[in-house]
């Protein structure tokens, strides 16, 4: 399960994984589309290990998904053997209305039966919020048993996109997306006012498959930048999620993909 072991598998040779854009016509459409490949993911992993961790990501288009795979898949899909967790959160308690969590709970946890224990939210209730990022780290170290120098494999990141190009709580210009060493980190936003904790590019990068959602004209010309454009990663962080051995694959609408120069 770890990162290191696959790269050790790999002998040593980078591999960059395979950019696959997926364009769909309607929103709807893309929330079917990533939930074939959620459904697709969860059922590789449980056969070849026994078991599907992922990460999810916050914000209306993954809520929508989240609502169809609990329609959908409620009594189809293996929950006891999936575990959920977080690609970033917001600094505030389980319960309050911007909670990543809470609307992950509201639109697919409270609907399934997933073991409670299978669930691993952000400890934001915690004030300081480079205590729980630390403490959202261990999690993640004791359940993948990553050491030091090692990053957990997912085999699933679930991930959306702003429309100034973040993707989890990385934002344009921030410390964290410099981040090299550790798997999870509160984040200062200086135009938010406020820490947001957040997986590290490399535990992005070091998952089996990776899975942008992207919709809505607002998206189209971030989603320009970072599919074709040649601006810097450091302003448009979305552009520096490579996994290196894993499938990268970018789900987006029409509207999302109107400035891109191959959309139909």
């Amino acid at each position: 399960m770890r990162g290191c072991d696959e790269q050790k598998r790999i002998l040593g040779k980078k591999v960059t994984a395979s950019r696959e854009i997926r364009k769909l016509t309607t929103p709807q459409d893309l929330f079917h589309a990533a939930a074939e490949e959620f459904i697709r993911a969860a059922t590789e992993a449980i056969q070849k290990r026994g078991r599907f961790a992922v990460a999810l990501s916050g914000g209306s288009t993954p809520k929508s998904l989240y609502a169809l795979l609990a329609a959908n898949a409620g009594t189809s899909l293996p929950w006891t053997q999936m575990f959920f967790f977080f690609g970033d959160e917001r600094h505030v308690p389980p319960a309050h209305p911007d909670s990543n969590y809470r609307m992950a709970n509201e639109s697919l946890f409270s609907k399934v039966p997933i073991p409670p224990g299978n669930i691993f939210r952000v400890p934001t209730e915690n004030p300081d919020a480079d205590a729980a990022a630390a403490a959202y780290e261990q999690t993640l170290r004791d359940f993948f048993g990553a050491k030091p120098g090692e990053f957990p494999s997912f085999d699933l990141i679930l991930l959306g996109m702003g429309p100034d190009g973040h993707t989890a709580s990385l934002f344009p210009e921030t410390a964290a997306i410099r981040e090299k060493s550790r798997l999870v980190v509160a984040n200062w936003v200086e135009k938010l006012q406020t820490s947001r904790i957040t997986l590290t590019l490399p535990v992005l990068n070091a998952a089996r498959s990776v899975a942008f959602l992207v919709s809505g004209i607002d998206k189209a010309p971030a989603l320009h930048e970072v599919l074709e454009g040649d601006g810097p990663g450091e302003k448009y962080p979305s552009k520096l999620v490579q996994p290196e051995y894993g499938r990268l694959i970018w789900f987006v609408d029409r509207a999302a993909a109107s400035e891109l120069r191959s959309a139909a």
